[in-house]
């Protein structure tokens, strides 16, 4: 929901606005819906202009609105006399009034759906589509024909060769499908037609966000030594699926045409583009031919770590007594091991020594992990173990030791690329060093070592020659449950919740918030959707004004640790899943 509203909210400013900035997964490379059509069905509505009140109701039906006069939600609208009310789909806590007198449109007001304040007045307004994938009348006809002849021509392919249970099952959604399309305009996965919708041929790049953008957009990259190879790859393993719902009769083989952009596609559409990393992969070097900005001065004079390499047969007891003496001067330390199951053994013999130690590894979910690191800053312990993600974008100032084990196994997790941004984890503090423990030392090693020694030697001249002292990054802790903005608010009770799911949790919150609205209590149900954007926001990792304070370094003074998981002893519980085809 919440980032369906961000899609909407980016396209319409990208369409009605010049200074946009997008931040956007891979995911971005696929199908989006029609630029053309999604730009040109929309409504605009001036003040003190006539307009026929039937027809503006039609019109918000056209463009895939919803009539609920009961429970208003972004993409309904209702009817209360002479006022329409309507809640857009870019917007989250904010709806339009048009206010009629006759055919006379006197007022266009935003106003709060719970309380029905009044926000601010408006002259002019204008109204998106609730869905990417709008058409117009005469192409969804146009695409109604096409959609029936692919499915005759499949059905018979599928008795042919005896697979009547498929051909079944494709008659009866298709059909269904189509219904919806000829009644309301749109169906459940709509999306899957999306090559008679566009009015584009087989195999034709599909339309994506990347069509919204003007020429003179440019794009940046982050960490294109993985962001590259992912684009690569989005197409092959999209298109695997889809050709099995096609082959199973979940969905006709047009299906497959609702797809991301091949890498080949994306490379052609791009405008200017730069690709920042600290390690650029094969095809960014070949690109720019070698040439490139090296960034290698930081802010704040700090200075890349120094890597010693120390023998791999004693790296477990070697660790420890190095762990002790960073622990003393109140950092942390962060390990890096090559399996699973060696990061849990590891986590269990260095608490049964006595350390305060975690694990981190897939099997945790995203919103663990977040609270994991926070605990690990907060030093609610000290030493966290972990294989392949310990990497990029991880950045904790208080981390004084990298060790990293086995570092001699060639190979992805002991690549040149992936020690040196293990390595990189270090440079965040000043006292910061890397352990590398390894019998010998590979070619990655060996270059691992020699690009870090090149960018520290640099760093070290431009401090001399500037007069600059290194100091270490200052980054408040951020706190998961913090809302984004300090609110009047009260927090709703809903029992002891220590260790619940945050999604059952929300859930919950919204049957409360909308009990209470029914019941005309709109200031507890104000309150409680503050509680729910609060919680929201920060599932979706957007703290901007973090307010919890530093923990006392001196005295030792430590809050109490929100994770339970990576606790020595304890294995993540893994759900068996029991597969099911995407519709």
């Amino acid at each position: 929901e919440q980032i369906d509203r961000m899609r909407h909210s980016a396209t319409r400013s990208l369409l009605e606005r010049d200074d946009v900035i997008i931040v956007a997964s891979v995911s971005c490379i696929y199908g989006l819906g029609s630029v053309e059509a999604y730009s040109k069905m929309t409504l605009a509505l001036k003040k003190n202009y006539e307009y026929e009140r039937e027809e503006i109701i039609k019109t918000f039906v056209n463009l895939q609105y919803k009539r609920n006069d009961q429970n208003f939600f972004r993409g309904t609208f209702r009817v209360r006399g002479e006022n329409l009310e309507i809640f857009p789909s870019h917007l989250e806590d904010r709806a339009w009034r048009l206010s009629l007198n006759g055919n006379k449109l006197e007022k266009i007001e935003e106003f709060d759906p719970l309380t029905g304040d009044k926000t601010n007045d408006f002259g002019v307004i204008k109204l998106y589509a609730n869905s990417h994938y709008i058409t117009p009348k005469p192409t969804i006809d146009q695409a109604i024909k096409e959609i029936k002849k692919e499915l005759e021509i499949t059905l018979e392919d599928h008795k042919a060769n005896n697979k009547l249970l498929e051909a079944q099952r494709l008659r009866e959604r298709t059909k269904f499908d189509l219904e919806m399309i000829e009644a309301t305009g749109t169906c459940a996965g709509i999306e899957n037609y999306s090559r008679f919708l566009s009015g584009r041929n087989k195999g034709e790049p599909p339309p994506t966000l990347f069509e919204y953008f003007p020429d003179n957009t440019i794009i940046f990259v982050d960490e294109s030594h993985v962001t590259v190879p992912q684009l690569n790859g989005m197409y092959k393993g999209d298109h695997t699926r889809k050709k099995t719902l096609a082959e199973y009769g979940f969905r006709l083989p047009s299906c497959m045409d609702n797809r991301p952009l091949k890498f080949e596609e994306w490379d052609a559409m791009r405008t200017q583009t730069v690709f920042v990393s600290a390690t650029p992969g094969p095809w960014e070097l070949k690109q720019t031919q070698n040439k490139y900005i090296d960034q290698v001065i930081r802010p704040t004079g700090l200075i890349d770590p120094p890597v010693e390499i120390r023998p791999a047969k004693t790296q477990v007891d070697d660790l420890f007594h190095e762990s002790k003496k960073v622990i003393d001067k109140g950092y942390r330390i962060l390990v890096t091991t090559l399996t699973k199951k060696m990061a849990e053994d590891l986590t269990e013999y260095l608490h049964e020594n006595g350390l305060k130690v975690r694990y981190m590894h897939s099997d945790i979910d995203t919103l663990e992990r977040i609270e994991i690191i926070r605990d690990l800053r907060m030093g609610v312990f000290d030493i966290l173990v972990g294989i392949n993600l310990l990497r990029e974008g991880l950045d904790i100032p208080e981390c004084a030791l990298v060790a990293i084990l086995d570092a001699d196994k060639e190979g992805f997790l002991r690549s040149e690329t992936s020690l040196i941004q293990t390595i990189g984890r270090a440079a965040r503090n000043v006292d910061g060093k890397v352990i590398l423990y390894a019998d010998k030392v590979t070619k990655s090693i060996d270059k691992a070592i020699k690009e870090t020694d090149r960018r520290r030697d640099r760093q070290v001249e431009y401090n001399k020659k500037n007069n600059i002292s290194a100091e270490s990054v200052k980054k408040e802790i951020t706190d998961i449950l913090e809302s984004v903005y300090e609110k009047d608010y009260v927090k709703i009770s809903e029992g002891s919740n220590v260790g619940g799911n945050l999604k059952k949790h929300l859930k919950a919150l919204n049957k409360k918030m909308k009990e209470s609205a029914s019941n005309l209590e709109f200031e507890e149900a104000a309150k409680i959707r503050d509680e729910i954007r609060k919680l929201e926001t920060n599932e979706l990792e957007i703290n901007l004004n973090p307010k919890i304070s530093q923990y006392n370094l001196n005295k030792k003074i430590y809050p109490q640790g929100r994770s339970k998981m990576g606790m020595p002893g304890t294995k993540p519980r893994k759900s068996i899943k029991k597969w099911k085809p995407k519709k």
